[in-house]
């Protein structure tokens, strides 16, 4: 796809992911557009601080609401839908928030960009909905077990983009990344946790060690959804985001200790465990469906990706509460 002068939609476009997305394809040449989340600050989140956002039409508001949708929709080709309340711990606490944001959002964006003509929509998923591995590595026809309110919330928003394929004809792909990491994530996410913790704490606190997770740079998933909506064969289909590679939460401590230098020691916390019963333990991909349908290979190790990350928080610790559990 030659994506000068194409328009495009980017929903969550001031977060982690979504603003990488949004410098990525407005470094192609795209037209593009970031719905981001209103704030009385009229904040843009991380697309504040992009050397890109000039070149950037910016609507705020929320996802639920149509009439923004509408107009951010209007003569787009491709609507990237990243908007989603993250984190599983919180997800405990405000479940409904999340049946609103994730679900009903999601309903909105689909039914949004069917009346708009919008040619192709590209879904975000996670690993999540397929809860503790039942056989490695996972690939899309897993069944969905979602182990928490977050992880159900994402798997029914799935749901309801395939139906929405079937139904009415709406191209739709569902991307699903495994575990994205990279600058500007947040510290409810396990790697910024452990490389805060590792540069300015005395410890570093975990919950559980064992359980593995299969890192994807967020250089390397930003190209997946590229990807993803370029490939005229991928229409309705769901395709898995991973290296096929897994570390545990234990391992992936020291290593990134190791390259940022520091000894401190790993401790579990019970506050930041996981109840039992909702602990996914192994999550590892088999994206070979990706791959055959797009092309996509993830092409950053773990190690250059962790380094690139840690340089990056390193001069950004300031923005991080490092004594602080993050949800």
């Amino acid at each position: 796809m030659a994506w000068t002068n194409r328009r495009v939609l980017v929903t969550g476009a001031g977060g982690f992911i979504g603003s990488h997305l949004v410098e990525r394809l407005t470094d192609l040449g795209a037209s593009t557009r970031a719905l981001v989340r209103y704030t009385s600050t009229g904040a843009w989140g991380w697309l504040d601080e992009s050397p890109l956002k000039a070149n950037v039409e910016v609507f705020a508001g929320d996802i639920c609401d149509r009439d923004v949708l509408r107009r951010a929709m209007q003569n787009v080709d491709v609507v990237f839908h990243l908007a989603a309340l993250i984190g599983i711990p919180y997800s405990y606490d405000a479940p409904a928030s999340y049946v609103r944001t994730n679900i009903e959002g999601t309903i909105a964006v689909l039914q949004t960009a069917m009346s708009a003509g919008v040619r192709r929509i590209v879904h975000t998923s996670t690993s999540e909905v397929y809860g503790t591995a039942r056989a490695v590595p996972i690939a899309e026809d897993h069944p969905l077990q979602a182990q928490s309110p977050y992880a159900a919330s994402k798997a029914s928003a799935d749901l309801m983009a395939r139906s929405f394929h079937l139904s009415f004809g709406v191209d739709v792909v569902t991307v699903r990344p495994f575990n994205t990491y990279g600058p500007r994530q947040s510290a409810r996410a396990v790697i910024p946790s452990i490389i805060t913790q590792a540069l300015g704490g005395r410890a570093i606190k975990l919950g559980s060690l064992s359980p593995t997770r299969d890192f994807t740079y967020v250089a390397d998933t930003v190209d997946g959804f590229i990807l993803a909506a370029e490939a005229d064969a991928a229409g309705g289909l769901v395709m898995n985001l991973g290296t096929g590679r897994e570390i545990s939460i234990g391992d992936l401590a020291l290593r990134i200790q190791t390259i940022a230098g520091t000894n401190l020691p790993v401790v579990e916390d019970a506050i930041r465990t996981r109840p039992a019963a909702s602990e996914v333990e192994r999550l590892c991909a088999d994206a070979s469906l990706a791959h055959a349908t797009t092309g996509w290979k993830p092409r950053t190790q773990l190690s250059d990706g962790l380094a690139q990350t840690i340089a990056w928080i390193s001069e950004h610790l300031e923005r991080y509460r490092v004594d602080t559990y993050s949800v």
